[in-house]
């Protein structure tokens, strides 16, 4: 299973295009915020399940702040995790993903990419596609594949060029 995981596009989806055509056919798009109205037209580009929740610049979005989804045997909470701090580090919002159950924790809003695997929790954010803040300033985007025994690997990728 594959599942595509980005965040922080804010309305500009050619690069969100330019991903969903290269990495082929995908089973789910998990973003985690910031689309800026382009819901729908986020949802209209894959033909899989789509789940979004909403970024601090999705000012009067109807979008989830935050939801937990489960893929195989992994509970994800899905954030766009400026209401826990994540600029600064993730321990609030790896204890609140614990608390509720989750093995995984995806947030956004820092426009970095970052993936801590710790033996209770992988805490995942794929960067921007869009305004990326990194090293470098790579458009990112990640990977989640379950494997036929269940394991969930991740991957973070970057687009070489921008349009």
């Amino acid at each position: 299973m594959k599942i595509l995981i980005v965040s922080d596009t804010h309305g500009h989806e050619e690069n969100l295009e330019r991903v969903v055509e290269k990495v082929g056919k995908i089973d789910c798009l998990l973003h985690l915020g910031d689309v800026e109205g382009q819901e729908d037209y986020i949802e209209a580009l894959v033909s899989c399940p789509v789940h979004i929740v909403a970024g601090n610049n999705d000012f009067f979005s109807e979008l989830p702040r935050e939801i937990v989804v489960t893929i195989g045997d992994y509970r994800i909470l899905m954030t766009h995790g400026h209401y826990y701090g994540v600029s600064v580090e993730t321990s609030m919002l790896k204890e609140e993903a614990l608390a509720r159950g989750c093995n995984v924790a995806l947030y956004g809003h820092t426009h970095r990419p970052d993936l801590e695997i710790e033996s209770e929790i992988t805490v995942l954010n794929p960067g921007s596609l869009s305004y990326p803040r990194q090293h470098g300033r790579k458009p990112s985007y990640a990977i989640m594949e379950i494997d036929e025994k269940g394991i969930a690997h991740y991957d973070i990728y970057y687009l070489e060029s921008c349009k």
